[in-house]
Protein backbone atom coordinates (compact mmCIF):
# COMPACT_ATOMS: atom_id res chain seq x y z
CA UNK A 1 0.00 0.00 0.00
CA UNK A 2 2.98 2.34 0.72
CA UNK A 3 4.25 1.82 -2.86
CA UNK A 4 1.01 2.78 -4.54
CA UNK A 5 1.08 5.80 -2.02
CA UNK A 6 4.30 6.90 -3.56
CA UNK A 7 3.37 6.16 -7.05
CA UNK A 8 0.07 7.98 -6.94
CA UNK A 9 1.80 10.93 -5.20
CA UNK A 10 4.93 10.88 -8.25
CA UNK A 11 2.38 10.63 -10.77
CA UNK A 12 0.43 13.64 -9.21
CA UNK A 13 4.31 15.60 -8.64
CA UNK A 14 4.47 14.64 -12.82
CA UNK A 15 1.67 16.31 -13.83
CA UNK A 16 2.35 19.07 -12.38
CA UNK A 17 5.78 19.05 -13.77
CA UNK A 18 4.59 19.09 -16.94
CA UNK A 19 2.02 21.35 -16.60
CA UNK A 20 4.89 23.51 -15.79
CA UNK A 21 6.57 22.90 -18.41
CA UNK A 22 3.53 23.38 -21.01
CA UNK A 23 2.48 26.82 -19.41
CA UNK A 24 6.04 28.21 -20.76
CA UNK A 25 6.26 25.85 -24.08
CA UNK A 26 9.25 23.89 -22.98
CA UNK A 27 9.88 21.25 -26.02
CA UNK A 28 10.37 17.53 -26.53
CA UNK A 29 9.12 16.61 -23.26
CA UNK A 30 10.58 12.93 -22.02
CA UNK A 31 10.01 11.01 -18.94
CA UNK A 32 12.47 8.61 -17.98
CA UNK A 33 10.91 5.87 -16.07
CA UNK A 34 14.40 4.75 -13.88
CA UNK A 35 12.23 2.88 -10.97
CA UNK A 36 13.61 -0.47 -12.51
CA UNK A 37 17.32 0.35 -12.60
CA UNK A 38 19.64 -1.10 -9.80
CA UNK A 39 21.00 2.02 -7.94
CA UNK A 40 19.30 4.71 -9.81
CA UNK A 41 19.42 8.13 -8.26
CA UNK A 42 15.62 8.79 -8.29
CA UNK A 43 12.37 7.02 -10.06
CA UNK A 44 12.03 9.55 -12.45
CA UNK A 45 13.09 11.81 -14.92
CA UNK A 46 11.58 14.21 -16.77
CA UNK A 47 13.13 16.28 -19.45
CA UNK A 48 13.12 19.19 -21.52
CA UNK A 49 14.66 22.00 -23.63
CA UNK A 50 13.57 25.69 -24.40
CA UNK A 51 14.84 27.79 -27.22
CA UNK A 52 16.87 30.08 -24.68
CA UNK A 53 18.59 30.58 -21.64
CA UNK A 54 15.58 33.14 -20.85
CA UNK A 55 12.90 30.33 -21.76
CA UNK A 56 15.16 27.68 -19.53
CA UNK A 57 14.90 30.01 -16.71
CA UNK A 58 11.11 30.44 -16.85
CA UNK A 59 10.38 26.84 -17.36
CA UNK A 60 11.74 26.27 -14.26
CA UNK A 61 10.21 29.09 -12.50
CA UNK A 62 6.63 28.02 -13.73
CA UNK A 63 7.62 23.93 -12.53
CA UNK A 64 8.63 25.46 -9.30
CA UNK A 65 4.89 27.46 -8.95
CA UNK A 66 2.71 24.98 -10.16
CA UNK A 67 3.84 21.97 -8.34
CA UNK A 68 3.80 24.40 -4.92
CA UNK A 69 0.40 25.35 -5.92
CA UNK A 70 -0.96 21.73 -6.83
CA UNK A 71 1.32 19.42 -4.62
CA UNK A 72 2.62 22.22 -1.87
CA UNK A 73 6.17 20.67 -2.42
CA UNK A 74 8.98 22.39 -2.99
CA UNK A 75 12.14 21.03 -4.38
CA UNK A 76 14.87 19.51 -2.36
CA UNK A 77 17.67 21.08 -4.10
CA UNK A 78 17.76 22.98 -7.34
CA UNK A 79 20.74 24.11 -8.96
CA UNK A 80 21.55 25.81 -12.70
CA UNK A 81 19.67 29.16 -12.59
CA UNK A 82 23.19 30.95 -12.57
CA UNK A 83 23.90 30.50 -16.31
CA UNK A 84 20.45 28.81 -17.12
CA UNK A 85 21.64 26.42 -19.64
CA UNK A 86 20.66 23.13 -17.54
CA UNK A 87 18.29 23.72 -14.52
CA UNK A 88 18.02 20.80 -12.11
CA UNK A 89 14.97 20.34 -10.19
CA UNK A 90 15.01 17.79 -7.75
CA UNK A 91 11.71 16.83 -6.06
CA UNK A 92 13.63 13.37 -4.39
CA UNK A 93 11.78 10.81 -6.39
CA UNK A 94 11.44 13.47 -9.55
CA UNK A 95 14.28 15.15 -10.82
CA UNK A 96 13.53 17.67 -13.33
CA UNK A 97 16.08 18.58 -16.29
CA UNK A 98 15.24 22.12 -18.13
CA UNK A 99 18.00 22.15 -20.62
CA UNK A 100 18.74 24.58 -23.45
CA UNK A 101 18.81 22.46 -26.82
CA UNK A 102 22.34 22.57 -27.49
CA UNK A 103 23.36 21.56 -24.09
CA UNK A 104 20.82 18.66 -23.80
CA UNK A 105 22.02 17.34 -26.87
CA UNK A 106 25.67 17.38 -25.84
CA UNK A 107 24.92 16.06 -22.47
CA UNK A 108 22.21 13.27 -24.09
CA UNK A 109 20.71 12.17 -20.60
CA UNK A 110 18.16 10.20 -22.74
CA UNK A 111 21.15 8.01 -24.11
CA UNK A 112 22.92 7.93 -21.20
CA UNK A 113 19.66 6.15 -18.87
CA UNK A 114 19.07 4.27 -22.28
CA UNK A 115 17.96 1.33 -19.95
CA UNK A 116 15.31 3.46 -18.65
CA UNK A 117 11.52 3.09 -20.24
CA UNK A 118 10.83 6.17 -22.07
CA UNK A 119 7.91 8.36 -22.15
CA UNK A 120 7.53 11.18 -24.53
CA UNK A 121 4.63 13.67 -23.73
CA UNK A 122 3.23 15.16 -26.99
CA UNK A 123 1.62 18.57 -27.08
Amino acid sequence: MIKEKTEKGTGVLTGAIIDGIREKKGYDIVILDLSKIENAVCSTFVICHGTSDTQVGAIADSIFDIVKKNTGQSPWHKEGYQNSDWILLDYVDVVVHVFNLDTRKFYNLEGLWADAEKRIIND
